[in-house]
């Protein structure tokens, strides 16, 4: 067996951020007793760890990428504007999205069909959306109510009101990209979503007393497992008129929307010459009523190693924080691989790489040097739990043909395929499985997996 030349990773050629730190934590030159120690929150839902808060987000990807946007394909930053609209009213020069009016009336739909599940009637549907969604032409928002708003949409004046989203760009997100534009029932898009992700449609906090008289808080009933601020029965005053249901987590950025319409052009009435009013198109500042909220999904390893290594995430199920050994025992019976793959995922973040899953090629992981923005995966990884004499069931047993068909793979989007044996003791029993600290004893050995070419293999003969 030869030994294994190193090949360095690839760079991206075009690469649009810096790099921070390998881990969220401080540690090195950045650690000193000012630096506060921050710990992170998550959720176990439906198998699946959850991390909601927006700063939490932002900290864990940028340092150290870990997880992914359950919206986005990598990093969380799905947006609900249109790329099209975005490009057309670029003088605006404004980062609050700007979708077509289909894709507002999709929304009201949708928002309609969710508040008649929960048991509204249609003429209060009706009445809450129509006041909910009207043009805002003065907007006094809490944040800056000192900023008119005028019909004309000044720029400068919409960058003022968003300048707080623009520090938070993945807060809230829309589920539909804008691939179409067809009304979908909202039934059905809730039933994909995680649990506490479901679309919460205007939050009642968010009212603009400009707009609805609200002079008292709305009475909150519990509605299942969310929390739903319903109108009581009987005679209502003008502070219940919104049966709204609330998110748990308001954020700014997709609260308003600039929605493009066709509107009559008063200022050219007189000079139709055939009667017919003049349209012109027209950014309208409306509440969204549909919004879905995008949160970071971290994969089994990666919440581990961020429980065990390095001590910075804590994980809740149903508001009970999990130990570490429960944990082992929950993500194991979750997933039966869970032990051999997260052995292999601690020894290759120890040593600064990035693995992130290598389902898309076939294999187990895949090794990135700082992280995806800044290198190609340089390795595409098998991993297999054998004893001190190479045994046991494996978890993939090849064949001649499957491992030349994988390693072609392989080779095609330039990565090297890697097997890597956890060697365990052969006296070590299953019992001492059941907890983390087995891998003292597991050792590690990698094997290099190359293409044996005849031609080049003569070439290299002749040079020696």
């Amino acid at each position: 067996m030869a030994e294994a030349v190193f090949h360095a990773p690839k760079r991206k050629r075009r690469v649009y951020e810096n790099y921070e730190s390998p881990f969220p934590i401080p540690f090195g030159q950045n650690c000193g007793p000012k630096k506060e120690f921050k710990i992170f929150h998550a959720e176990m839902i439906n198998n699946n760890v959850i991390v909601r808060n927006a700063e939490d987000i932002e900290l864990l990807y940028s340092k150290g990428y870990f997880g992914k946007g359950i919206l986005s394909r990598s990093r969380p930053n799905f947006t609900i504007s249109e790329p099209k609209l975005v490009a057309k009213w670029k003088d605006m020069k404004t980062n609050m999205p700007i979708i077509t009016s289909k894709k507002y009336q999709r929304n009201i739909e949708w928002a309609r069909k969710l508040m008649q599940r929960h048991g509204q009637d249609e003429s209060t549907v009706h009445r809450i959306l129509e006041d909910y969604t009207k043009p805002l032409e003065h907007p006094c928002l809490q944040r800056n109510k000192e900023v008119p708003f005028h019909d004309e949409l000044n720029s400068e004046i919409v960058s003022k009101m968003e300048a707080a989203a623009d520090r938070r760009k993945l807060s809230v997100m829309n589920r539909d990209s804008g691939e179409s534009d067809d009304v979908e029932d909202p039934s059905k898009q809730a039933d994909c979503l995680q649990e506490g992700s479901e679309p919460f449609p205007l939050t009642a906090d968010s009212l603009d007393k400009h707009v609805l008289e609200v002079t008292a808080p709305l009475p909150q009933v519990r509605c299942g497992k969310q929390d739903v601020l319903l109108p009581q029965c009987g005679p209502q005053d003008s502070s219940q008129r919104a049966g709204l249901i609330s998110a748990r987590e308001t954020g700014p950025h997709d609260e308003y929307v600039l929605v493009e319409e066709v509107v009559c052009d008063l200022s050219e009435r007189e000079d139709a010459s055939n009667g017919e009013l003049a349209t012109k198109e027209r950014l309208i500042c409306r509440r969204n009523p549909y919004r879905i909220f995008e949160y970071l999904q971290l994969s089994l390893e990666e919440a581990f190693f961020l429980v065990y290594a390095l001590g910075c995430l804590s994980i809740y199920y149903e508001k009970e924080p999990l130990t570490i050994v429960k944990l082992w025992k929950v993500f194991s019976t979750v997933q039966p691989t869970f032990r051999t793959t997260y052995i292999a995922y601690h020894y290759f973040r120890s040593k600064g790489w990035v693995p992130k899953v290598g389902l898309k090629y076939g294999t187990d992981l895949l090794l990135y040097r700082k992280g995806p923005p800044f290198y190609h995966a340089s390795y595409s990884v098998i991993i297999e739990l054998v004893n001190d004499h190479f045994e046991g069931p494996l978890r993939r047993p090849f064949s001649w043909k499957s491992l030349a068909t994988l390693s072609r793979v392989s080779v095609n989007v330039s990565k090297e395929l890697m097997l890597c044996y956890l060697i365990k003791p052969s006296t070590m029993t299953d019992k001492e499985m059941e907890s983390p600290e087995c891998m003292k004893k597991i050792k590690v050995q990698e094997v290099i997996l190359s293409r044996w070419v005849s031609s080049r293999e003569r070439s290299d003969q002749d040079e020696l």
